[in-house]
């Protein structure tokens, strides 16, 4: 019954939803609606407020682009092809692939969200090897697979909260940073990892499509489109005859490898220094020296990276405008007000609730964690403060980034029903397939009612 439901979704609500960009339209539109009705911002001001927003996450932005490129590059190593190769002896089925995506996905975001592109390639190319696989539904599960990311290493709010000078600390908010300790390593957050890993591969193989429900990517494959060569083979292409100067230059390894050796010094001094101490910065660096030692050559490395800049085309147009929506929701204080509205009359109990739930209400309008984080984040953090003010100062901290980690979990559940990171997807599995972000859509809702659920439990009930 479950799949027939899921089936059902998927086919209606193929009908209802829109290409991503229009998400970024319409919901410009209806927060600078809200904003004029709820705010003192007249139509002049909102404006104003949404240029100037526009350009506020370019370096947040910038860091998303990188993340997602230098993670997708080492996707397409020879040592990830190796992994992918091994992982594909535990898929012999339509069920075990969905099951293994949704496994080794959750371990590749638990690294870092960019990582979500190694599972996009493993997806396709198990549906390459595997008769019978959904493809619509394996993209769903792909995309499902992106959840752990906010209790992993690339998680936005915990690394903003460890990061020196932080806009809380400077806004006098908090008076120190908060350990990634607190946070990623709590054990509210390890048990949310556990949710997933128990519940979501269960969940997606008891609702994958019947076969006659099944569309495989052999159905969807553009017959005109011919199979990209690797990245070696096009260096190779390139290659003048292996002799002359340049050649050598593009194909050897040495400089290359002392470039990343330098890189992999300062890494290993970073962390010797400062302990378990990541944040963006230190994870892309980090995913740049694996990717020069993983493709060992200047040639095949800067092919790699030309592939992965395509695959982030729709982030690099679209996050201005979702700034944009930050820039109005923060300047005209509709942001704000929201969350005090949300927040008002909130007690210990309840604010853990409250903040899930403005985390994934506000991720339609700004689908970022660091940035949602910006917007309603001082108001939840001074009411965590004050209701928890009879705590010790350790208690405190502890229930601090507990509501910091309620708004990343509401964050990242409504990613199952915002379509904006599906691009970081598609590119990968969609070359040379029609297929759509509506078409995978309706596979999301029931994840998305089970996780938002199982995850509201555990924030109301896990002991502080």
């Amino acid at each position: 019954m479950i799949s027939s439901l899921g089936s059902l979704f998927s086919h209606h609500l193929r009908r209802w939803i829109p290409d991503p960009f229009v998400f970024a339209l319409v919901l410009t539109l209806l927060i600078g609606l809200l904003a004029f009705a709820f705010t003192d911002s007249g139509p002049a001001e909102l404006t104003g407020h949404w240029y100037r927003g526009f350009w506020m996450l370019l370096e947040f932005g910038m860091q998303m682009v990188l993340i997602l490129a230098t993670g997708f590059a080492i996707a397409l190593s020879p040592p990830a092809a190796r992994a992918i190769d091994a992982l594909a002896k535990f898929a012999r089925t339509p069920g075990a692939v969905y099951v293994v995506v949704l496994i080794a996905g959750g371990l590749f975001n638990l690294v870092s969200w960019g990582w979500t592109v190694l599972a996009a390639v493993l997806g396709r190319e198990l549906a390459r090897r595997v008769r019978g696989v959904d493809y619509a539904y394996l993209i769903a599960c792909v995309y499902i697979s992106g959840q752990p990311w906010v209790g992993g290493l690339s998680s936005s709010i915990p690394l903003l909260l460890n990061t020196d000078g932080n806009f809380l600390v400077e806004a006098g908010v908090l008076d120190s940073t908060i350990s990634t300790s607190r946070t990623l390593g709590s054990g509210l957050n390890l048990a949310y990892i556990a949710i997933y890993f128990a519940v979501m591969p269960l969940l997606m193989w008891w609702m994958r499509p019947g076969p006659r429900q099944t569309r495989t990517l052999d159905e969807l494959r553009d017959p005109d489109e011919r199979e990209a060569r690797t990245v070696a083979e096009e260096a190779e292409a390139q290659t003048l005859d292996g002799r002359s100067f340049s050649d050598r230059l593009n194909n050897g390894s040495v400089i290359q490898l002392l470039v990343a050796a330098a890189a992999m010094w300062f890494i290993f001094g970073h962390f010797a220094a400062n302990g378990f101490d990541i944040d963006l910065n230190i994870m892309i660096f980090i995913f740049f020296a694996l990717g020069l030692v993983a493709h060992r050559t200047p040639m095949r490395y800067g092919l790699a990276m030309k592939r992965a800049c395509g695959n982030v085309y729709g982030i690099v147009f679209q996050y201005p405008f979702y700034a944009g929506i930050m820039g109005i929701m923060m300047f005209s204080g509709l942001g704000a007000q929201i969350s005090l509205w949300l927040a008002q009359g909130a007690t210990m109990e309840s604010l853990p609730l409250i903040a899930q739930f403005a985390g994934a209400a506000i991720n339609f309008a700004i689908p970022s964690a660091g940035g949602e984080w910006a917007v309603i984040g001082p108001s939840l953090t001074e009411t965590a403060l004050s209701v928890s003010a009879h705590l010790s100062s350790a208690e405190q901290e502890a229930y601090v980034a507990r509501i910091a980690m309620a708004v990343a979990y509401g964050e990242t559940s409504t990613n199952l029903l915002q379509p904006f990171f599906l691009l970081a997807v598609l590119p990968v599995m969609g070359a040379g397939v029609v297929i759509h972000a509506r078409d995978v859509m309706g596979y999301l809702v029931i994840p998305f009612v089970v996780s938002y659920t199982l995850t509201a439990l555990l924030v109301g009930l896990f002991p502080l």
